[in-house]
């Protein structure tokens, strides 16, 4: 790849488009169900970045394994971050994306924490556009299936010196996405874990930080071990306090005077600050409800629960969008949530996300931008 060219504040790409592309019914075939992140579409985004050049010079080229030096720096000390969207298939054949921007400013503010290059927005949502463009016969169309779009960002410096990295790679891949989790839109069953937590004050939390996720295996398979889909973690300081399930943010339901409150564990810099978090407390606003963001204790939860204040506790993320929780496991014993159904609350803020994202309702916020 040349790197003649002068530091990239708009798009520059040298297009490489795959000498095999799958023909129609090839393609079609492949995206029938095709779950989350098992299935590539056929190309990729790869755009580099030199200390004291910028972003270079980039190719949108056949998706394909890459080629590492064994000391690249990423390998090592683990500068990877990562961010992840979706496109949708509109009803007139366009395709747009849901609030792109925002993930742009999120992955520049997860580059900030981990000492990597910022790219800029409009060179980050117009690399994504350019795939997207690419691949656009991908996009699935059945409401609810989608294009679940993946930018992220290595180290690629070969050195063993502890420090940050001088090189790095941004790519784009896309995968035709379903249903987040095989069973459907069901309520989940969750673990709280006691004995790891997901982020600490100071720590990375707040970034969509490859390492984080990493961390979080153990307590995942702990979870499944005890039949549960997903761990709930708990602050690090006190163990007490409810913050995310998995990687996703949650809200919990409670009724006040027979109308819903929407309760949802604060920003404290040790949570992602989700972007479906952001966009179901707007949507709270406009359906009338009130919103809270606060702390939760785990205790609370159990309590209110029993005591009929607390009616629904749903996650919520880019991948499964909604999932609702419907009983809640820890060493103490387990409690159900609306009888291990899904509530009206979650439905409504479901299907209002989806319809929007859609577009089968009116985009109010301007949250969709399109693409092609």
């Amino acid at each position: 790849m040349s790197t003649e060219s002068a530091p990239a504040t708009k798009l520059d790409l040298e297009i490489l488009p795959t000498p095999h592309p799958l023909d129609d019914a090839e393609r079609a075939a492949r995206i029938q169900n095709p779950g989350f992140g098992r299935l590539f579409t056929e190309h990729m985004v790869v755009i580099p970045y030199a200390a004291g050049r910028g972003w270079l010079r980039g190719q949108l080229k056949p998706y394909a394994p890459l080629t590492l030096d064994p000391a690249a720096s990423v390998l090592h000390y683990g500068q990877a971050i990562f961010e992840g969207f979706k496109a949708y298939r509109q009803p007139d054949g366009s395709i747009k994306t849901f609030r792109p921007e925002a993930n742009a400013h999120r992955f520049n503010s997860s580059a900030r924490r981990l000492a990597m290059p910022e790219m800029p927005v409009e060179l980050f949502v117009s690399a994504v556009d350019a795939l997207i463009r690419q691949d656009r016969a991908w996009v699935p169309t059945p409401v609810g299936e989608s294009l679940y779009v993946r930018p992220l960002m290595f180290a690629t410096e070969a050195a063993l010196g502890v420090k940050a990295a001088s090189t790095y790679d941004f790519l784009v891949i896309a995968s035709p996405a379903g249903a987040y989790f095989p069973q459907g839109v069901k309520p989940v069953t969750v673990w709280i874990s006691e004995d790891f937590v997901r982020a600490a004050p100071g720590g990375t939390g707040a970034a969509k930080f490859a390492g984080n996720y990493a961390a979080s295996l153990l307590a995942q398979m702990n979870a499944a071990a005890e039949g549960c889909a997903q761990v709930v973690w708990l602050d690090a300081v006190e163990r007490r306090y409810v913050e995310e399930m998995g990687g996703m943010n949650i809200f919990f339901v409670y009724e006040e005077g027979g109308r819903p409150v929407l309760v949802t564990p604060e920003l404290t810099g040790t949570l992602l600050p989700g972007i479906t978090r952001d966009s179901i407390l707007q949507l709270a606003k406009d359906f009338g409800y009130r919103a809270e963001e606060r702390k939760v204790t785990f205790d609370e939860w159990r309590a209110a629960v029993s005591e009929g204040r607390m009616t629904e506790a749903f996650a919520c993320g880019t991948a499964a969008v909604i999932t609702p929780i419907g009983a809640v496991k820890s060493r103490e014993g387990t409690f159900t949530i609306h009888n291990n159904e899904t509530g009206p609350v979650a439905a409504r803020f479901r299907e209002e996300l989806l319809n929007i994202q859609h577009g089968l309702t009116s985009d109010r916020h301007g949250w969709m931008h399109t693409v092609a």
